[in-house]
């Protein structure tokens, strides 16, 4: 780190630490995304099913972002909560053509918006709509109609298409998450 980083961070105007959860059924592409979010130099080549949990760390413009990429599978989604209550945000990645387990999605994206650490604390949760380069993937209109989204009133959320494969957009969906993160901050030190 170089003297004028160690300065702005001692200061108080370094790049903030924040823990964000990642989450989202199997195969949905979490670990995918999150390797796009490194810098190239520290992307993985080969990309394995996640198994309990793994952090991904990444920085955006003015945030440090510690991930934990939670495994997908049904034995490990009931873990996923004890992680809400240390975060400043979630992520909840889908497989925008996976139209078979859409109700599925739908429970456990509710179960999320819905959880006491979430909801009651205000923590964003940004939704990542993959795979939209997949011939037949549902745009975003449509998996928030299908998800019943626009009947969630508490919260701050927002979904957004991405390729994981190809970063598609992940910058506008982490200035999103960002930004929301920022305010949700700000609030906290009031």
């Amino acid at each position: 780190m170089g003297f004028l980083s160690s300065l702005s961070n001692l200061f108080g105007m370094g790049k903030k630490d924040v823990n964000i959860v990642v989450v989202g059924l199997d195969n949905s592409g979490k670990t995918t995304i999150l390797n796009q979010l490194k810098t190239p130099e520290t992307r993985s080549q080969q990309i394995v099913p996640t198994v309990g949990h793994v952090v991904t760390n990444f920085s955006t413009q003015n945030l440090s972002f510690h991930a934990f990429d939670m495994a997908g599978q049904m034995k490990y989604r009931s873990t996923w909560e004890s992680y809400f209550h240390s975060s400043q945000g979630v992520i909840f990645v889908l497989d925008s053509s996976d139209r078979v387990r859409m109700e599925l999605l739908k429970d456990e994206l509710w179960l999320v918006l819905d959880h006491k650490d979430v909801a009651s604390r205000g923590i964003p949760v940004v939704i990542l709509a993959n795979k939209m380069d997949i011939p037949g993937a549902m745009t975003c209109a449509d998996i928030t109609a299908a998800l019943g989204l626009n009947l969630h009133r508490s919260g701050t959320w927002s979904i957004h298409s991405t390729c994981a494969l190809t970063g598609d957009g992940l910058d506008k969906a982490m200035q999103q998450l960002s930004s929301e993160i920022q305010k949700y901050l700000e609030t906290r030190k009031s």
